[in-house]
């Protein structure tokens, strides 16, 4: 199906900024939906931003006006800008992505969703 491996987590003071990347591989040209979520330690995980099929973002309210999501057009790339960062950011971010099903050699696979390992983002003060 679809493979997820993210990048660029790791550590930055408050008010700096960081650049997170999700890399896809598989059958990305059955996806939909590409997003970040991220997990505080005792939370429960939480949606970021979303890309959706038309390549529209939209953001949680805790990141808009700082953070920016995109993807390329292949979406075999998403990508998470986040600027002036404070500790409340710190988290592990994933990348987590839906498609639809599809054949492959007269084989179905069913629609997916597919989460990355996760990189961790660690803001000081």
């Amino acid at each position: 199906q679809v493979q997820l491996v993210e990048s660029g987590g790791g550590l930055v003071q408050a008010g700096g900024s960081l650049g997170l990347s999700c890399a896809a591989s598989g059958a990305t040209f059955s996806i939909t939906t590409m997003a970040w979520y991220r997990q505080s330690p005792g939370k429960q995980r939480e949606l970021v931003a979303t890309v959706n099929i038309r390549g529209e973002a939209t953001y949680a309210d805790s990141a808009k006006g700082r953070f920016t999501v995109s993807r390329d057009a292949a979406k075999t790339t998403l990508t998470l800008q986040m600027d002036n960062l404070n500790t409340e950011d710190t988290a592990v971010y994933f990348c987590h992505v839906e498609g639809l099903g599809y054949y492959n050699r007269s084989k179905f696979y069913p629609d997916f969703n597919v989460w990355g390992q996760g990189t961790q983002v660690t803001v000081f003060s």
